[in-house]
Parts: structure tokens; C-alpha cells; sequence
């Protein structure tokens, strides 16, 4: 049986990371790998599939950066001629990229079933890219796999009709990766090389258009930042997308400026995740670092006004708040550093054992000879 999945950014990496290794203990399954090259910076890319342990991809489309329709349509023309030669069982999508929405849509269109990892989340923002890929990836999949109560909910109040997909919770694939490896993060002592203390410094990390795309946001950021240094150390692993709007505004002098602020290149995930685990407080607009903070219990605050993923907040240790004025950055870093910040708790099948979950329920769904 042949299952492809389509990978083309970071957070892909993650979560297929968890399937491939789950795959890997059924020997009936070919499970393989095809790369967009959505994200195609070594520092978002390559160092993720080294140090997740993940094969290389069968086919790397290498489609770069472009408009978000010029960069779907030429996914959908480069994952045809692969699905054609490879003549999979299923294509498996994982989150909200244009990659899963290239992916789920190449499929369907050529009548291979398709699976849909971290299916039914929704911020109810459709201003965001990822809440439109969301919504048209879920509904052209066979399968869905959530990853908390409100994907269910979700999913059920807009699925409808006698060709509903099957849906299931099988809990978080990108906590899975974390179990997986976070011993091994440990072991790079990160924020050690970078003489900080544990739970003694922020790490922050910022990227979506609404905060870094105007000049507005990326004034607020900057503004947000200048409180924070005044606490504590503040680590701030910069998107090259972030990057390139400080240049455009002419904010990145006032930023380099900031004491206590180390702005680093984009972190491996074995650093990234021992950053996390040892700071006092995340600040972030990722969907992921939700996820991550969440199980560590780890305070987060998310400059966003909707989230995707409210079992975060809920139960968890997340915090939405729109870019603040520095006088509510401040109590709020002061909280955290108080530890006076809400206790969390981990939510239902977030457990490592998501990417088991899948294979195993795929492997039963799917005919023996496809």
C-alpha cells in the first residue's frame, strides 16, 4: 500500500515527522514523502528533516516563494505528474499551508483519497490564509483527523450531506514529535550556549501579516519588544519574512539597538524546542508554539485577536491578545515572571500517540492491495 504525504513548511515537517515514524512499524504501507519546497530556506527546511529523523523526499517541487495563487497552481501542476507515476492509496495533507490545500485538491481532483491531519480548526477569521485552507482542505478529504473537542464541534455544525468524510480524534501529531525528541533538545543546551538562565528570559516569535506585514504592526512589535527587554533577556528567532518588513519600514536599526534582546537566525527544532522549554514566557502569533506551550506549561501570550486552537487557551496556558500597549505588555510580563500566570493542563489525547492512532485506523480503513 502506497501513502504520500505533502510536506512544504516547517509545521508540516513536525506533525509528518510523528505519521512517518508510525508508518514505519506497519511494513504493508510504502509511505513517502513529497516536498513543494513551499519553505525552501535551509534554516526552515533541510536541518528539520536531518534532525527529525524523516527520509528524504521522494520528489522536492522546489516551487519558492510567489503569490498565494501563482505558489498554488504551481503545486497543483507539479504534484500531478507525481501522483500519476506514484499512483498512491491515499495523499495525506497535514495543517493549514497551501501545500495541504495543493495537496488535498491535486488529489481529489484525480479521485485518490485524501486524509487530513489536524482537520477542523477554525479561528472564524477569514482575513487569514490559513482559516480559507482550512475550510476548502477539510471538505475536499475522505478523512479527518482532529486534534481537540472544537474541531469536532467544528466540523460537525458544517459537514453535512451523505459523502460526510470520517472523522476522527486521535489527538496532536506535533506533540508526538515533541515527546518523541525532547530529551534529545535537552541535550543541545541551547539557551546555555547563549549564557541565559532557565525561566529567566522570553522567546518570541512573530510573522503573520497582521503583525509584521504594515508598518502599524511592525511599529507595535518593536514598541511591544522595548518593554519586554526592560524585564528580561528577550530571545527573538527572526522569520525571514520579519526580516525583510523591519529592512522595508526602516525599524530594524531601532530594533538592533535594544539591549537585552539577542535576535537570532531561525532555530533548528531540537534548539527551538530547548529555547521554549527554559523560558519564563513565549510570546508568539504560531499556531504551533500554542500547541507546544501548552503541553510544557510554558505562559504564552498570542498577538492575535482569534485562535484556531481554543482548547489553548481553554484549559491550556495560551492568552490571546492583540498587539498591546505597552503598559499591558508589561503586567502581563510581569505575571509571567511572578508565576502568577494561570495553571494549564493537558489536553485529551495529546499524548504521544496521535501518529499511531492514524496509521493504525488507516491501515483499516484502506484496501489491502491498493
Amino acid at each position: 500500500m502506497k501513502i504520500l504525504a505533502v510536506v512544504g513548511a516547517r509545521p508540516n515537517f513536525v506533525k509528518v515527522a510523528a505519521l512517518e515514524h508510525a508508518f514505519r512499524k506497519h511494513h504493508q504501507v510504502d509511505f513517502s514523502i513529497v516536498h513543494t519546497g513551499q519553505h525552501y530556506d535551509s534554516t526552515l527546511d533541510a536541518v528539520f528533516f536531518q534532525q527529525l529523523e524523516i527520509p528524504e523526499p521522494i520528489c522536492h517541487l522546489g516551487i519558492g516563494s510567489d503569490t498565494p495563487n501563482r505558489q498554488l497552481a504551481q503545486m497543483l501542476l507539479g504534484l500531478e505528474p507525481v501522483f500519476e507515476k506514484e499512483k498512491p492509496a491515499l495523499v495525506i495533507v497535514v495543517g493549514d499551508t497551501n501545500s495541504a490545500l495543493a495537496g488535498g485538491l491535486a488529489a481529489n481532483k484525480m479521485g485518490i483519497p485524501v486524509a487530513h491531519v489536524e482537520a477542523g480548526l477554525r479561528s472564524f477569521d477569514r482575513t487569514m490564509p490559513e482559516e480559507i485552507n482550512r475550510i476548502l482542505t477539510d471538505n475536499l478529504s475522505d478523512f479527518l483527523f482532529v486534534t481537540e473537542q472544537a474541531g469536532l464541534d467544528n466540523l460537525r455544525a458544517q459537514l453535512s450531506g451523505s459523502s460526510v468524510p470520517k472523522v476522527f480524534f486521535t489527538g496532536n501529531c506535533m506533540i508526538d514529535t515533541l515527546v518523541r525528541f525532547r530529551e534529545k533538545a535537552a541535550a543541545t543546551a541551547a539557551f546555555q550556549k547563549l549564557g541565559l538562565q532557565t525561566k529567566n528570559y522570553i522567546l518570541v516569535t512573530l510573522h503573520r501579516p497582521s503583525n509584521v506585514d504594515t508598518a502599524e504592526g511592525l511599529e507595535g512589535v518593536v514598541k511591544m519588544l522595548e518593554v519586554a527587554c526592560q524585564a528580561v533577556p528577550v530571545l527573538f528567532p527572526m522569520h525571514p519574512r520579519t526580516k525583510i518588513s523591519l529592512e522595508k519600514f526602516g525599524l530594524k536599526n531601532r530594533l538592533e539597538s535594544l539591549k537585552n534582546l539577542q535576535i537570532l537566525e531561525p532555530q533548528g527544532y531540537l534548539e527551538f524546542l530547548n529555547l521554549l522549554e527554559n523560558a519564563v514566557l513565549a510570546i508568539t502569533d504560531s499556531g504551533g508554539v500554542q500547541d507546544e506551550t501548552t503541553f510544557l506549561g510554558i505562559p504564552c501570550l498570542t498577538l492575535r485577536t482569534t485562535t484556531e486552537r481554543p482548547v489553548t487557551v481553554e484549559i491550556g496556558t495560551n492568552e490571546l491578545l492583540p498587539l498591546p500597549t505597552p503598559k499591558i505588555i508589561g503586567v502581563k510580563i510581569q505575571q509571567g515572571l511572578d508565576s502568577q500566570w494561570k495553571q494549564g493542563a493537558i489536553p485529551p489525547q495529546w499524548d504521544g500517540q496521535s501518529g499511531r492512532r492514524i496509521a493504525e485506523i488507516l491501515i483499516n480503513l484502506l484496501p489491502e492491495k491498493s
